[in-house]
């Protein structure tokens, strides 16, 4: 949702519409036809025919023999520049994907991006449960998954509470916390362990653990790193994942100096 007391005065409209055309198309998996990305966009006809027309030739969406339109491969090598910058130096990812071959584990990096907390890497473990939304660039609930908590914890109480009423704290099961004073003890408790915890807030059954890795004056560079596993493993097993993770963070640290 954009804030229109926000719109920068020197905004240029082409390129803002152009960007609301690519996000309709990229909502539609079969495909929009001209007709529909206006209507979507609250364009005319002719303004989006000539939005399209210059998406299409520069390659970020594709017409199709039906007349309708979906996103080019042009968006694939833009994600992948992403990832990779998001990743940083090879040695990090390198880290991230031995961490999760020795335990089974799936294994996360985040960051503040823009000042919000993100997923910047990912390495998949075999023995992990599948989270589809963990992917490089998920910015959503914070307060339900262990690396948000990590990240959060690193901020004063006020900037805390003013990022969890800005962006909320949606019930993603059950058991998330959805309120800041249960939140604040939750952290309290995550700092005596020694790693922030969650279990079953974000996903029922799947447990996530996370500790810093590098703290910073500059909040957009701290970085933390987190697992995940099933509910039940952690539970039994909450040491084990500490000194994993701890090991884990201090690879990934030296992967990031080196390239400083």
């Amino acid at each position: 949702m954009r804030d229109p007391l926000a719109e920068p005065s020197d905004l240029i409209r082409s390129v803002s519409r152009a960007l609301r055309v690519l996000e309709s198309v990229g909502r539609a998996p079969k495909g929009l036809t001209v007709k529909q990305i206006a209507r979507r966009c609250e364009l005319t006809v002719a303004t989006t025919y000539h939005l399209v027309r210059t998406l299409a030739y520069e390659g970020y969406v594709i017409r199709r023999e039906d007349g309708t339109y979906i996103v080019g491969l042009e968006i694939a090598d833009r994600y992948r520049e992403l990832v990779t910058a998001f990743r940083g130096p090879a040695a990090v990812g390198e880290s991230l994907r031995r961490a999760a071959v020795d335990t089974g584990w799936s294994h996360y990096l985040g960051r503040f991006v823009g000042g919000q907390v993100a997923v910047t890497a990912v390495a998949e473990g075999a023995r992990s449960p599948y989270l589809e939304d963990m992917v490089p660039g998920f910015d959503e609930g914070a307060h339900a998954t262990a690396l948000g908590k990590a990240l959060l914890a690193t901020l004063t109480t006020e900037q805390r509470l003013r990022y969890l009423r800005d962006y909320g704290m949606r019930p993603f099961t059950t058991a998330t916390l959805t309120s800041p004073e249960a939140f604040e003890a939750d952290l309290a408790a995550g700092d005596r362990r020694g790693m922030q915890l969650e279990l079953g807030q974000f996903r029922q059954g799947v447990a996530c653990a996370a500790v810093l890795v590098t703290p910073d004056k500059d909040m957009e560079r701290r970085v933390v790193l987190a697992c995940a596993l099933p509910a039940s493993e952690m539970m039994t097993s909450a040491r084990v994942v500490r000194a994993k993770l701890l090991t884990a963070a201090r690879a990934v640290a030296d992967g990031i100096a080196a390239d400083l």
